[in-house]
């Protein structure tokens, strides 16, 4: 459990560096993107490392419908990542679009996990995503909107989105987790 712990606060820490400590983060100059960029990698590692390696603690056991409306919100959560890139008429719709889809993403997985490691993993993101928010908005508190573009780069966007649903399932399948009902 150390090392999922380890992991997460490694990744809170990379990335709220920036909006707590400007200065520090601002004296290091461009090489700065690459000590945070190490530390994001490490983070990662040891996350998916010491949540693969924990041993399974049961907390609450999610009715198996849990499932399906976990798909749902991984549709949706990665739509919304998506909105972060598009140049369609839905750019500049939401503020936060990445940052919002890690908290849809996690939320989806505490649905249908119960276990401790999993509350710890996905409760942790969904706790620095809100943060994350709070810190942006409190630092840059007027937002310049991108203007919208075309609508056929938003049909692009559910293409990309469904192509991407289904590499994840794919990966998800591949590491043992079956991510549909059934």
């Amino acid at each position: 459990m150390g090392l999922l712990v380890l992991g997460l606060l490694i990744w809170v820490g990379a990335h709220i560096f920036k909006r707590v400590a400007p200065e520090q983060r601002a004296a290091m100059g461009d090489k700065g993107k690459g000590v945070v960029a190490v530390a994001l990698f490490i983070s990662l590692g040891l996350m998916i490392w010491g949540y693969g390696g924990v041993e399974f603690i049961p907390v609450w056991y999610p009715p198996a419908f849990m499932v399906h409306i976990n798909n749902l919100l991984m549709l949706v959560a990665l739509f919304v990542f998506g909105m972060s890139a598009t140049t369609g008429r839905l750019r500049g719709k939401m503020r936060h679009p990445q940052l919002t889809a890690v908290k849809i993403w996690a939320v989806a997985h505490l649905l249908v996990n119960g276990d401790l490691a999993s509350i710890i993993l996905f409760g942790g993101m969904l706790a620095w995503a809100v943060l994350e928010v709070i810190l942006i908005n409190k630092a840059e508190p007027v937002w310049d909107r991108p203007q919208p573009g075309e609508a056929k780069k938003d049909v692009l966007l559910v293409v990309i989105t469904l192509v991407m649903y289904a590499a994840i399932s794919a990966i998800h399948v591949g590491l043992g987790v079956w991510p549909f009902p059934g």
